[in-house]
């Protein structure tokens, strides 16, 4: 491996035009495909095999003109006070708004609350729905605005008019700069890590590159693929913050090789042969994560974690060909100004060797400073980290509804009006399908299955069916006489679905509950029932890769088990912030609620890529150390004297790049922003910077054992370069004979 990337290197210096033409025409090309390609879908939430998602294709087949698919509006009217909605003034108003309702654009039709029973017992209130032929994306200005005028028009009358539902545009607030937020705070921490304009510009330059790929990618395959705009949103999310890290450590191996004496071309190739190793499998291990959230089984999930891994590997091919040819062009000048002077120097590289030993850097004190006392470390990072965990014990999971909309919001306040006048679970109503398989009498049917669901506990009112044309299905309406997002309400599903075997019996019929509420139920249920077998399978294949890597079994259980600490701490915080309302101001939190049903597995999938990420770039100088003869301990100071700097500045920029993404107004994103940016200081600079050390120091020569038997059947990746090394000349530079010095632990 280490060889390989070493050729590749030196081939991409030496042909470093044509690489960079390359990769530059293929962001033009690309762009210019998804300039011209159609506007990406909607996000859709479609759960293959649950009984919602059956219900919910039974009805768009046997209910066409329902537009199953399409989005609603639900007008919430209250008469002005000392007044009712039933006093003929009043339904007259109601009667025009309704009227005014059906006539706008894209509108498939508008239910009379007289007609339909929509008004409340104590008269005050009703709410009229609006069906749309097609998805709320699709909806045009005209659209919005007709829904708009006719509200306001009903609000000047002296009645409070509130709106909700997928049709109503949400109010457009600050935010989308997510991506330049992160570019700005990444550039500074790279400007001073660096110390040059030049060195700084290379790891932002590809990134941008990179992800412009990929995101241009994604949305040239939108329409063809059914992948949405949230797609594109989680791909640049990682692909930005893993494509800054994967050029920051080639780029900073490379000053290193150089500030040793070696020429710029020799440096590329061993900057790429030992770091680009490191950054194969770090890629690698986030491509697994990613790729195993297919298992999960929702289209959704699968298709932003395919595109966003997709993403990761554009990451990583540019930072082996297109770092080494831009280090090309930057040659020397990618070290900082002081640097290049000593360079010039007789002897400069001893002096600044010296130099250099003679004041430890931060990395090689701290690292000496936990060899001291790893039992101390230790305990105060796990417990630490276990303490932020504890929230995570009460964890709620659910999708984001209008409940959780902010007060001032029209969609909030239709929400709170709705469960006023007519009961929490008018908000959240069940759908049941009566389908008699194609015969006639669904009305019958339906009759007595209404009858029967009317005296479940639970259950606040049934509304009477609706049958299609054929009479072959019919809808009933349950309205549970709890919310949505109650506890309570899920239980009411399972037990409807449980006398459904009976009622299915009795009727000669299939019974199935779907809307809305029961697909957020099915949602959360199939992603727990998915979360343990994507555990192993992800886990089980990093084990895999990261013993290739270091050629041992603690290690990778080391790595597994930390990881596993930083996300429940992350989690933790997640719950505290979104659920508790802990620091919900400063965070921009509008109404705490359920944590999102698909946070915890997502978060997992991506946590784990990129805590191996740090595992594998901090833990590859030690075991290259350890490799080429240095005791356990030396080791480990050796590893952060010269990647632990590195490794904060990628995580100092990475947690910035998802920081970001909290300023987004979609939910989804501003809460897996917070998440992934937590998680990400927890494991870098908790687990990777002081327990994983502190591990390493208890274990010793333990932590690199592999048994004989296994050692003969993982093939030798050597990620190290050991083989590199013995296959490369020697150099005739000073500083090159004592390439290998070991850092010493000082008591």
């Amino acid at each position: 491996m280490a060889t390989f990337l070493y050729k590749l290197g030196r081939l991409s210096f030496r042909r470093r035009r044509y690489v960079a033409l390359l990769w530059v025409l293929l962001l033009g090309g690309i762009g210019y495909a998804s300039s011209a390609a159609p506007a990406p879908p909607a996000d859709s939430f479609s759960m293959p095999g649950t009984d919602s998602q059956k219900a919910f294709d039974l009805l768009d087949e046997r209910f066409p003109a329902a537009s199953a698919e399409g989005a609603t509006a639900r007008v919430v009217i209250r008469a002005p006070e000392g007044e009712k909605i039933t006093d003929p003034a009043a339904k007259a108003e109601v009667n025009q708004l309704v009227t005014a309702l059906g006539k706008g654009p894209q509108v498939a039709g508008v239910a009379d609350p007289y007609k339909a029973n929509a008004v409340s017992k104590d008269g005050t209130s009703a709410y009229a729905s609006v069906t749309y032929k097609v998805i709320s994306t699709e909806l045009t200005d005209k659209t919005h605005d007709a829904l708009t005028d006719a509200t306001d028009k009903t609000r000047a009358e002296g009645f409070t008019v509130e709106t909700g539902g997928d049709a109503v545009q949400a109010e457009q607030e600050m935010g989308g700069s997510a991506e330049l937020i992160g570019i700005a705070v990444s550039a500074v921490v790279l400007v001073i890590t660096f110390g040059s304009l030049i060195a700084a510009g290379l790891p932002l330059l590809t990134a941008v590159i990179g992800v412009g790929i990929g995101v241009s990618g994604i949305a040239a395959l939108g329409s063809v693929l059914n992948l949405s705009g949230t797609t594109s949103t989680l791909a640049m999310m990682i692909g930005l913050a893993v494509g800054i890290d994967y050029a920051l450590f080639i780029v900073s191996r490379y000053r290193a090789e150089i500030a040793e004496g070696r020429e710029p071309e020799e440096a590329a190739g061993r900057a790429t042969g030992t770091a680009g190793s490191a950054v194969v499998f770090a890629g690698l291990t986030v491509i697994v994560a990613l790729a195993g959230l297919s298992v999960v089984n929702i289209p959704m999930l699968t298709k932003m974690g395919l595109a966003a891994a997709a993403t990761v590997a554009i990451a990583v091919l540019i930072a082996l060909t297109m770092i080494p040819a831009l280090l090309g062009f930057a040659g020397k000048r990618a070290l900082r100004r002081k640097d290049r002077k000593n360079l010039a120097k007789p002897a400069a590289a001893h002096g600044a060797r010296d130099a250099k030993d003679a004041k430890p850097n931060l990395g090689t004190r701290w690292a000496r400073l936990v060899l001291r006392r790893p039992v101390t470390v230790l305990l105060i990072g796990v417990l630490g980290l276990g303490a932020v965990a504890v929230p995570a014990t009460s964890l709620e999971l659910g999708l984001p509804d209008e409940g959780t909309s902010a007060p001032d919001t029209t969609q909030r306040k239709a929400y709170d009006m709705l469960s006023e006048s007519f009961g929490a679970g008018f908000n959240g109503p069940l759908m049941v399908t009566v389908d008699t398989g194609g015969a006639k009498g669904a009305a019958a049917a339906a009759k007595t299955v209404g009858t029967s669901l009317a005296k479940v506990d639970g259950v606040a009112a049934v509304t009477p069916a609706s049958v299609n044309p054929a009479g072959d299905t019919a809808i009933i309406t349950v309205v549970p006489a709890t919310g949505p997002s109650d506890h309570k309400t899920e239980e009411l599903v399972k037990t409807i679905r449980s006398t459904a075997s009976g009622l299915e019996a009795d009727t000669d019929s299939d019974v199935l509950v779907t809307g809305q509420t029961a697909m957020t139920i099915d949602f959360s249920q199939t992603l727990n029932d998915a979360l343990l077998p994507y555990l192993g399978l992800v886990v089980g294949l990093a084990f895999l890769l990261l013993m290739l890597v270091f050629r041992s079994v603690l290690v990778p259980l080391k790595a597994a088990l930390g990881f596993l600490l930083s996300v429940a701490a992350a989690l933790g915080a997640v719950v505290a912030v979104f659920q508790w309302g802990w620091l919900a101001d400063i965070v921009g939190v509008d109404q705490p609620g359920p944590i999102m049903s698909m946070m915890p597995i997502f978060m997992i999938g991506v946590v784990f890529g990129l805590a191996m990420d740090y595992e594998v770039f901090l833990v590859t100088r030690m075991r290259e150390a350890y490799v080429h003869g240095a005791r356990p301990a030396e080791a480990v100071v050796t590893g952060f004297k010269h990647g632990g700097r590195v490794v904060g500045a990628a995580a100092i920029i990475m947690i910035s790049v998802f920081s970001g993404f909290i300023m987004e107004n979609d939910d989804m994103i501003k809460m897996m922003g917070f998440g992934l940016a937590i998680a990400v200081f927890f494991d870098a600079f908790v687990v990777r910077m002081a327990i994983v050390p502190a591990v390493l120091a208890l274990l010793g020569k333990s932590a690199w054992w592999l048994p004989r038997w296994l050692d003969k059947i993982l093939p030798n990746v050597d990620v190290e370069g050991e083989k590199l090394h013995k296959a490369l000349p020697p150099s005739s530079s000073p500083a090159a004979e004592e390439e290998r010095e070991l850092e010493p632990v000082r008591g």
